[in-house]
């Protein structure tokens, strides 16, 4: 189970592990919480008062701080897991849904004709489509898409990197996503 961390203002940081975020807390940079306690941590007892001391995750957590960098400024890094999921595990060239392990990254313009590894020129491709197309471009294969490539937003690349968001998180990031993403569809 992952922490959403986020800075004070609201904007994600990181996926983080429970003891990441006791860490956070014992150190006192827990600004604000949001969602539902997902976690209680134990520790010693005080020796002049007796009381055992306890600290209660909650799924979404504010830190103290101000980030070193602009969040909107960032490109979410590309893998095949978010690929496909940004494209919902559709084959942007046949239209078939299949499991990842049928799926490929295909590039748009190809390596061979000076193509790029960016999110603007890869799609989603059963494996039959991308070596039909080989390495030529959409019109040249005469093979056009069925939908457009697109950068995933901040909100939408922290959904994208964990396959396992609690019902709390999703709600607030969904909130967040533009509306013409495909996530809402």
């Amino acid at each position: 189970m992952k922490v959403l961390k986020l800075s004070a203002q609201g904007l994600p940081q990181s996926w983080i592990s429970l003891e990441q975020a006791v860490i956070h807390y014992a150190a006192g940079e827990v600004r604000w919480e949001s969602g539902g306690e997902v976690a209680v941590f134990r520790g010693g007892h005080n020796a002049q008062t007796g009381r055992q001391s306890i600290i209660r995750v909650n799924s979404i957590i504010g830190t103290k701080g101000v980030p070193a960098i602009n969040p909107f400024q960032l490109r979410p890094g590309l893998t095949n897991a978010k690929l496909f999921a940004r494209d919902r595990n559709v084959c942007a060239y046949c239209g078939q849904r299949l499991h990842d392990e049928d799926l490929t990254r295909e590039h748009i313009i190809p390596f061979a004709q000076n193509g790029v590894d960016t999110w603007m020129n890869v799609v989603t491709a059963c494996r039959a489509c991308n070596h039909r197309k080989s390495h030529r471009t959409p019109e040249q294969a005469n093979m056009p898409l069925l939908y457009t490539p697109y950068v995933p937003s901040l909100w939408e690349d922290f959904i994208l990197r964990n396959r396992r968001i609690l019902a709390d998180q999703m709600e607030f990031l969904i909130a967040h996503v533009p509306r013409s993403s495909r996530l809402l569809a």
